[in-house]
């Protein structure tokens, strides 16, 4: 059989200051995940969200991130690994000062894919985020509905 290289699937997208680079999408790996190459701006994330259909699996490259899962809030530097299984609430966040950067992993594969793309904006590049500014939520809602995501209220 015939595989592309990841090197065809290695589109750059904006969504909530994160700079998604997909690296291996799930008809690179017969449908059975997706893997993100992501750089999250400083104080940027993902707000808490659960999905019923897939699982996720973070690994930090650089810089710190603040995980939520379940009930737990942690941070880990680079080579901290973080499992989410389905239907687990979950959300991360860089705390710090400068770019982080982490590999996702999206398991089955094409889900997120569709979502990313969907939801948020072709860049030109991995390295330069955009100006910062207000999600568009009814974009981002729609979105999240058609790929089973639910975004969850904030703590209070």
């Amino acid at each position: 059989m015939n595989y592309p290289f990841a090197s065809d699937a290695a589109k750059t997208v904006h969504l909530l200051g994160n700079l998604i680079t997909f690296r291996g999408r799930a008809s690179h790996t017969e449908g059975s995940f997706s893997l993100v190459d992501v750089r999250t701006a400083p104080g940027a994330g993902t707000p808490p969200h659960l999905q019923r259909e897939d699982q996720e699996a973070f690994y930090v490259l650089e810089g710190e991130y603040e995980f939520m899962r379940g009930g737990d809030t942690f941070r880990g530097g680079p080579g901290t690994f973080v499992f989410v299984p389905r239907g687990v609430p979950h959300a991360f966040s860089n705390p710090g000062s400068e770019p982080a950067r982490m590999l996702i992993i999206n398991l089955p594969g094409g889900l997120h894919e569709g979502f990313f793309e969907e939801a948020g904006d072709i860049v030109p590049s991995n390295r330069a985020f955009p100006p910062a500014g207000a999600p568009d939520l009814p974009r981002l809602g729609a979105a999240a509905e058609r790929v089973g995501i639910e975004f969850l209220p904030p703590k209070a």
